[in-house]
């Protein structure tokens, strides 16, 4: 084993949205042991635009701390252990990626027991899809949902599970079209409507005629304000994320103001409610047996976008972004 590996350090808090420039690949020493921790060869880890925010240093409410100057990113991480407490070659999942060798706690790590066919599906963000469909949006029998960010890590996964729950019609929403084409023929998504295309309102009347029962929101912004004015009476809004704000050149990952009908909200009987795993500790592992049983049926698809070598990862969260990936985006070591 190499006495150095590498890891991914961030330069500079941008001054707007990040760019490769702002951070660097540096080689370090690994890390020795300390007590109750284990060594663990990364093989693949998760770009997630969360990451934005942390970079920001808006982390107000948010359970994880700031990115500042000199700090080595992080993030959900599968790898095998090489030493430690824990036994050799097994393969865990903790939240210490951006490096090729990680020292998390061995109490920090999760052991990843076969429960899913691939390991590097355990990266997929369907929990909280899966969460807000089941506990605060829960899809009905026939139900219209609408799915905003549809091309991304969560909204490639929300739409078949709204699916399997389900629901009769599922329509998204993503700024590309060859996406658009993506979503519609490999994921089942029947509509898909696109941004800057025309109005958001037009063309969800026509890709939703009878309107939306269910909405899960991963964007917020003008989508989320479209989603009310489509919405039937009784409809039920799960908010999972707020990319029209983590995106954003002109703000630092830490809001995301959108305008509301309150008007309609009150007299449709819309709910709206934010989506917390915290709040939900049972959902994890119902999520990860049904995803296994729908993995190897054949009924769900994990899509994901690899950024393969290490050399690459300085470029992968300005690549997500930008909109450059489907899916998940997932560096491979």
């Amino acid at each position: 084993m190499n006495a150095t590996h590498r890891l991914v350090r961030l330069v500079r808090r941008p001054d707007g949205l990040p760019t490769p420039d702002d951070f660097i690949l540096v080689q370090a020493p690994i890390p020795r042991l300390e007590a109750g921790q284990v060594l663990v060869r990364n093989t693949h880890f998760l770009v997630f635009p969360g990451l934005r925010t942390l970079i920001g240093g808006e982390t107000r409410d948010v359970p994880l701390p700031p990115l500042r100057p000199g700090d080595t990113l992080f993030g959900p991480a599968i790898g095998e252990v090489v030493d430690g407490t824990l036994g050799k070659g097994q393969l865990v999942l903790h939240l210490q990626g951006w490096r090729e060798y990680a020292t998390p706690a061995a109490a920090e790590c999760r052991l990843l027991a076969g429960t899913l066919p691939d390991p590097v599906a355990h990266l997929a963000q369907g929990s909280a899809a899966y969460g807000a469909l089941t506990r605060l949006a829960e899809v009905r029998e026939g139900d219209t949902v609408f799915v905003t960010g549809a091309a991304g890590a969560v909204g490639t996964m929300a739409g078949q599970i709204a699916r399997l729950l389900g629901a009769g019609r599922v329509v998204g929403s993503t700024g590309s079209p060859d996406k658009a084409r993506r979503l519609e023929r490999d994921l089942g998504y029947d509509a898909t409507v696109l941004r800057g295309a025309a109005p958001l309102g037009r063309q969800l009347a026509e890709a939703a005629p009878g309107g939306i029962d269910v909405v899960l929101d991963t964007v917020g912004g003008e989508q989320l304000t479209a989603a009310v004015h489509a919405a039937n009476r009784g409809a039920r809004f799960a908010l999972v994320g707020a990319l029209d704000g983590q995106l954003s050149p002109d703000r630092a990952g830490g809001s995301a103001p959108t305008v509301l009908d309150t008007f309609r909200l009150l007299n449709r009987g819309i709910t709206i409610a934010g989506y917390s795993g915290v709040d939900h500790p049972d959902v994890e592992a119902e999520w990860e047996a049904r995803l296994g049983d729908w993995l190897r049926a054949g009924d769900i698809h994990f899509p994901y976008t690899p950024v393969r070598g290490m050399e690459r990862a300085p470029g992968a969260l300005p690549a997500l972004i930008a909109g450059r990936s489907f899916g998940a985006s997932i560096v491979e070591l």
